[in-house]
């Protein structure tokens, strides 16, 4: 097939969303597959993933990506998506977030080539973003499928929505990890490393990481912390460790290209974000034999995390005190950590890059035998689209808890604090 990825920047952007679909595209291309990606970077860029290099990249330079994009700059966005989308032909569109499916799916009305947009975040992000996502509901007219990350995230949407959304999990590369049995033994000053790896964002909560961290660091002088991204936070997390002292303890290292070697050089993954659509770090993660430590509550992290097989959730009430306590009880137990690390790997294996890729060539053959939606199919005949009108709605989240045996350990980990 020929098909055409679209993203709003590779050069400028290095998220979960980025990686996967230089990973993805990557596959389907060794399948035999057409790819083009488009993206909205300057011509003669390069992606902070690696692309294959027979890979066609369409590069709009079209505004700043890495910015906030302005009325004019989205309008000629969408003139040029149409116009570059029509000279490539492909069989179908795979636009990744909705700052790329929205535009993508306004620009090919009425052309006649399906647009599926993949989704990548939860209904949550647009609880204070309503424009976003009323332009979102816009978009959806035009669509011919959603992916998801998991059921649990489709299961968020309204249902008129969910009929139309197909579950995609991010791929996974399984990982030649170490032996975590190794924990306990080797030589007394080896440092122990907590790791944490996302944006420096609200989101992720980083804050409740350090604080979490600096109850404990004074009873395990041999365990860091490493929180490796960027992001907006950076200077509000970096007082907020001069504050707890722990310059020499706690490290923000940046982005890294090669992050394999940082979850082999961790000994615990622990993903304080207060919601993900799939949890891609913590993945990967379990992939290299890591055992991990999130919250019960947390869309995501806890559909990766199973609580007692392959690390722990916990509550979110005191969510530092308690994250706390799940380190402490972590950091107390190698032998522990050593059999959620084996469990991880197991846990992963339904996420490996052949399998999402089969996934993707199956639903993108079933797209191209489908006929053109409702709306499409009139919009060709009229050529006059309706774009109607949307409201936002309130969302519920569920969750789940840790097993009772496993949080009576954890809560009686920490000593009280004075």
């Amino acid at each position: 097939m020929k098909l055409l990825y679209a993203i709003k920047s590779l050069d400028h952007a290095h998220g979960g969303a980025e990686r996967v679909l230089a990973d993805v595209t990557d596959d389907l291309f060794r399948k035999g597959h057409d790819i083009s990606i488009l993206t909205f970077d300057r011509p003669g860029g390069e992606s902070f993933y690696n692309i294959h290099p027979n890979i066609k990249r369409i590069s709009l330079g079209i505004g700043h990506p890495e910015k906030r994009s302005t009325f004019l700059e989205t309008f000629k966005r969408i003139l040029a998506v149409r116009k570059a989308v029509k000279q490539d032909k492909p069989d179908a569109v795979v636009a990744f977030m909705h700052s790329m499916f929205i535009p993508t799916a306004l620009a090919l009305v009425g052309t006649g080539i399906p647009v599926i947009a993949s989704e990548h975040i939860v209904p949550e992000h647009y609880k204070s973003r309503k424009l976003e996502f009323a332009l979102f509901l816009v978009s959806s007219l035009f669509v011919r499928k959603f992916t998801v990350i998991s059921e649990q995230v489709r299961d968020l949407y309204p249902a008129y929505l969910r009929k139309r959304m197909e579950v995609m999990p991010n791929p996974v590369f399984n990982a030649e990890h170490q032996n975590r049995e190794q924990d306990s033994q080797g030589p007394e000053l080896l440092r122990k490393v907590i790791l944490n790896v996302g944006r420096l964002d609200p989101q992720k909560d980083q804050k409740t990481l350090i604080r979490a961290f600096a109850q404990i660091a004074p009873y395990f002088p041999e365990w860091d912390l490493r929180i490796v991204g960027e992001g907006e936070l950076r200077e509000e997390l970096e007082t907020l460790i001069r504050q707890y002292g722990l310059e020499e303890r706690i490290f923000l290292p940046g982005l890294t290209k090669n992050i394999a070697s940082e979850y082999e050089a961790a000994d615990i993954f622990a993903i304080s974000s207060k919601y993900e659509s799939f949890g891609l770090a913590t993945a990967e993660a379990l992939s290299h034999g890591l055992p991990a430590l999130g919250f019960a509550d947390c869309p995501g992290t806890n559909e990766v995390i199973q609580s007692g097989y392959n690390g722990l959730l916990v509550n979110s009430h005191d969510r530092a005190g308690v994250f706390a306590r799940g380190l402490q009880h972590l950091i107390q137990n190698p032998a522990l950590r050593a059999r959620y690390g084996m469990n991880g790997v197991k846990s992963v294996e339904q996420y490996s890059s052949e399998r999402v890729a089969r996934n993707w060539e199956a639903l993108l053959s079933q797209i191209k035998a489908d006929k053109p939606s409702r709306i499409n199919r009139y919009v060709l005949r009229h050529r006059k689209p309706s774009y109607g009108s949307a409201t936002v709605a309130n969302q519920n989240f569920t969750s789940t808890t840790i097993p009772a045996n496993s949080q009576d350990a954890v809560s009686s980990a920490v000593p009280a604090d004075k």
